[in-house]
């Protein structure tokens, strides 16, 4: 099966996944992850993409990000990935791919999503029962978000900053969002949007965004394929594409 083109619309925000091949480790010492996230901040600032949240697991990572320009991910991707195999190969003395295929991403609806993929993403070390609270994984931007520490990948979105009126009031209600459980249907929302390539969003985003990139937005139905009417309306169209 041809696989869908990836949504590129500079200004939106995406969730990201890229695992290891064959779910096997990509970080094998804390040099690792301070090189990978020398790799990715470089990467980012060359190829226009503003990080907003991350986290660098054992053998996969998560980044919310926006870029700039059509290309912006894909090139930014390729810059980190050919840098860091190649310096996670010679330290291991292997050779060959380091990564499961291609990245996987997402468009996001920022209004309804994007605090709640932030969490979604720094939460995961948490999930994968790894620590017991988000703040004691030092690879993620929660210590960012939530506690003041300083980190160069982040460059804060609006949402975020709208939070409080300064830093102190913007970490403590950013901790605040922790102290809920998240949905489960959030969490499942995004994993299947993320992991199958749709959007991430209500009716009326998920048909602002066919407009604007001319592509499906969810599976095609099973069975025959609809057939259009003789004069088909501008509805009609939406639907086929959706």
């Amino acid at each position: 099966m041809a696989r869908l083109p990836r949504f590129t619309l500079p200004g939106q925000p995406q969730h990201v996944i890229l695992r290891g091949n064959n779910r096997n480790d990509i970080f094998a010492a804390e040099e690792d992850y301070h090189f990978f996230k020398e790799c990715l901040g470089k990467a980012a600032q060359e190829n226009g993409c503003d990080i907003h949240a991350y986290a660098l697991m054992t053998n996969h990572i998560h980044l919310l990000l926006t870029p700039q320009l059509e290309n912006s991910i894909s090139k930014m991707m390729q810059s980190v990935g050919r840098r860091y195999v190649q310096y996670f190969n010679y330290r291991q003395n292997r050779t060959g791919t380091l990564w499961e295929g291609r990245y996987k991403a997402t468009l996001i609806d920022s209004e309804r999503y994007l605090l709640t993929c932030m969490r979604y993403i720094e939460m995961n070390p948490v999930r994968a029962s790894m620590v017991t609270r988000p703040g004691e994984y030092p690879w993620s931007s929660y210590l960012c978000h939530a506690e003041g520490e300083t980190d160069t990948l982040i460059s804060e979105h609006g949402l975020y900053i709208s939070l409080g009126r300064n830093k102190e009031e913007r970490q403590s209600a950013y901790r605040a969002l922790f102290d809920a459980v998240m949905e489960e249907s959030d969490v499942e929302a995004i994993r299947s949007a993320t992991n199958k390539g749709w959007v991430l969003g209500d009716g009326a985003f998920k048909e602002k965004m066919a407009l604007k990139t001319a592509r499906r937005l969810n599976p095609l139905p099973k069975g025959r394929p609809r057939r259009l009417p003789e004069n088909p309306s501008f509805e009609d169209l939406l639907n086929i594409i959706k």
